[in-house]
């Protein structure tokens, strides 16, 4: 399995990933191919006359890649939305948090077929903006759900670590959605990677590398304070 991880101060939105990018420079990078696509279809359209079914299908070309260009930016901005610092911070159950939430989704994963399972350790007390983590949350595991094989089941497991405490994510890929780098429901997942290391928290992720690895998984670990991590 390979496993990447990355972690970001509060105040940064340049958390770094796999390969060393933000997720705003995935989102540029990604954005650079169906807008190169889109100038080079239309510079070979205009250099010479082509036939009526030449031109139709150098317009479905061009249609399909504003589509996927408009995608990417609509998640361009979803990301800078998302950089309001503005908090309100206070003391909750991030476990109860998770269950709420999971029983928020229930009838969008009966809907598509796949199974929500909630495991792990409870009383696990946090402090920070419980609105934003709600956010943050949703986005999150309902991108999963929608990365999620029909018939496959999604896992969700809170857990504690010294002076940390963390919630793991795991499912089984269904088929790529498209053939562009990114589909909008790995858009989605991009997104909340961002939001979580926004706001201090440490992102992992996990993909399967062979065929007999299948699980994808993410896991978000948030530092406790003092007062916090003691109990």
């Amino acid at each position: 399995m390979s496993t990447t991880g990355s972690k970001l101060a509060p105040s940064s939105v340049v958390a770094t990933t796999a390969k060393g990018r933000s997720p705003l420079a995935h989102l540029l990078h990604a954005l650079n191919q169906p807008l190169t696509g889109l100038q080079c279809s239309l510079e070979l359209a205009a250099a010479s006359p082509r036939t009526a079914d030449q031109y139709v299908r150098t317009l479905r070309e061009a249609l399909d890649l504003t589509g996927r260009m408009r995608i990417l930016v609509e998640a361009i901005r979803e990301l800078a939305d998302n950089e309001d610092d503005s908090q309100h911070v206070e003391a909750f159950q991030l476990d109860a948090l998770v269950c709420d939430t999971v029983d928020g989704l229930f009838p969008v994963a009966e809907t598509i077929g796949v199974r929500l399972t909630l495991l792990g350790q409870s009383s696990l007390r946090v402090r920070a903006d419980r609105r934003r983590f709600a956010t943050l949350l949703f986005r999150w595991l309902e991108s999963a759900l929608s990365l999620a094989h029909t018939g496959s089941e999604l896992q969700i497991v809170t857990s504690s670590e010294p002076a940390r405490t963390c919630i793991a994510v795991s499912w089984q890929p269904g088929p790529a959605p498209d053939h562009s780098p990114f589909s909008r429901q790995e858009l989605g997942l991009l997104i909340a990677q961002a939001g979580w290391e926004r706001a201090g928290a440490e992102w992992t992720l996990t993909r399967p590398e062979t065929p007999e690895e299948t699980a994808q998984s993410c896991t978000v670990r948030l530092s406790l304070p003092p007062c916090f991590a003691a109990r």
